[in-house]
């Protein structure tokens, strides 16, 4: 019972504070334990070798299902903050009638750094650095550290707890700071988790994720389903409104083309509706498997016009024979500007050069004696979270004006006014170099890591020695 001390613990302050009326809901059969229903063992460890978060301390509980046999590896769930939901025997009985694989879940709690001596001092608990951030920690935690050492354990039996590596067999979830967390894993990572279970998600401002809502709009969707619950009662707070904001997210996701569910109740911030929709969220969340989670089509105008249905990236010979340093910040010539470094516009009229020491692309106009005037801080780079910058490295204009920018985040696609409209995510690390290319210049190259991919566009570059092009007016 100490793990669900410790999670009242968490939960009490904000209880206070969400006048919620009395929550009754009802118990689905899957959350009781049933005569003749086979019943998984749960098992408890501690772990703390973290590299990932070093000298944090944590449990966590691995429930194996009775099917489980070692000679295939099982289906994974990963919950925060322990475990929740009833899960166990939720799992035991929808396992059990096969509306779900047969499924290992991984139930971890928050890291803690314990104080030398605690009559003196409180432990540092990490479980709002761990779990409100974004970027891909956490993700790197659980692959790297968690399910390895999951997979050294045996069961009561001794057989070898055997792990899914494909993302289309594990699900993550939470509630609250939590459930943020499992969808940042999810994002940062959909070729690890593709499905997601959110119960009063924290999608507010303690650490970013109030910038969800806007990325899942802009980024080119990911092969992600999610389920959502929150209540109308949740909190108010100095980071923000819980309720709002997880209906911005729902309309964010709809309006990007995932696969979302979602309940919406009267409740506050607390586990009891999500304890009774849970089952409900894993037949959602698993229905159809083994059939993959598949990315969906997004309504974002500058994804429909760019991307080409079946065309993704893909590893190709080196597209990039020019090399140059980055332009400095003070070029006022076009004698001056290097390869990739700046971009000019279709009508020539205008040059972009990126900076990457912030997240400014900057604009200036081409004067008649070919000199650049009229500098201005103009395109803005989303940035990431582990980033103070936007590592911009290279930039290039398409035919109708839009701006690419290879970043630590992606492609970002700027329009003519400087906004960004769509991130398209590359594949193996940060983008570094960037051009357009092909027989009919509609193929994007970008440079990662040493190695260059292509992606072919419904748009092509601007190939040298062109006529001036003028694009159509920019909406304002």
């Amino acid at each position: 019972m100490k793990h669900l001390l410790l999670l009242f613990c968490f939960f009490t302050p904000f209880w206070t504070n969400a006048q919620a009326p009395e929550e009754n809901y009802p118990v689905d059969p899957a959350s009781e334990e049933h005569p003749g229903v086979p019943k998984g063992e749960v098992l408890k460890f501690v772990f703390d070798q973290s590299k990932i978060f070093p000298g944090t301390w944590r449990e966590y509980w691995v429930y194996v299902p009775a099917q489980y046999q070692a000679d295939t590896p099982a289906c994974v769930y990963v919950n925060q903050d322990g475990i929740q939901w009833k899960a166990p025997a939720v799992f035991d009985n929808l396992i059990h009638h096969k509306e779900m694989p047969v499924t290992i879940g991984v139930f971890v709690m928050h890291g803690r750094v314990k104080a030398a001596d605690p009559n003196a001092a409180n432990d540092r608990f990490n479980r709002s650095f761990e779990y409100d951030g974004l970027g891909d920690a956490y993700a790197r935690f659980i692959l790297e550290e968690i399910l390895p050492e999951v997979e050294k354990q045996k069961t009561s039996d001794g057989q070898q707890i055997r792990l899914s590596k494909k993302g289309n067999d594990r699900a993550i979830g939470g509630s609250s700071s939590g459930a943020v967390c499992a969808f940042t894993a999810a994002w940062e990572r959909p070729d690890a988790f593709s499905r997601v279970f959110s119960a009063i998600g924290t999608y507010v401002g303690l650490r970013g994720a109030d910038r969800y809502p806007t990325l899942v709009r802009k980024v080119e969707p990911k092969p992600i389903r999610i389920y959502m619950q929150d209540g109308a009662n949740d909190l108010n707070i100095y980071a923000g409104d819980w309720w709002m904001a997880n209906q911005t997210m729902l309309r964010a996701l709809t309006f990007a083309g995932y696969e979302v569910k979602h309940q919406w109740g009267e409740g506050g911030h607390n586990g009891k509706q999500g304890t009774s929709l849970f089952p409900e969220a894993m037949r959602y969340l698993w229905k159809g498997w083994p059939e993959p989670v598949k990315k969906g089509h997004s309504q974002n105008a500058f994804l429909s016009a760019l991307l080409i249905p079946g065309e993704d990236w893909t590893e190709v010979a080196d597209a990039f024979p020019m090399k140059g340093k980055p332009t400095p910040s003070g070029v006022n010539s076009l004698k001056t500007l290097k390869a990739g470094a700046a971009a000019l516009s279709p009508d020539q009229t205008l040059v972009y050069t990126v900076d990457s020491t912030s997240h400014w692309v900057y604009s200036y106009q081409v004067q008649p004696t070919r000199k650049l005037a009229y500098r201005q801080r103009f395109g803005w780079l989303h940035v990431s979270d582990a980033e103070n910058k936007a590592g911009a490295s290279g930039i290039v204009c398409d035919r109708d004006g839009r701006i690419y920018v290879a970043t630590n985040s992606g492609v970002q696609i700027l329009d003519q006014t400087g906004r960004v409209n769509a991130i398209l995510p590359t594949p193996q690390g940060k983008a570094s170099k960037i051009t357009f290319g092909g027989g009919n210049s509609d193929v994007l190259y970008v440079k990662i890591n040493g190695e260059t991919y292509g992606r072919r566009l419904k748009t092509r570059g601007i190939n040298p020695g062109e006529a001036p092009n003028k694009p159509d007016a920019p909406k304002l």
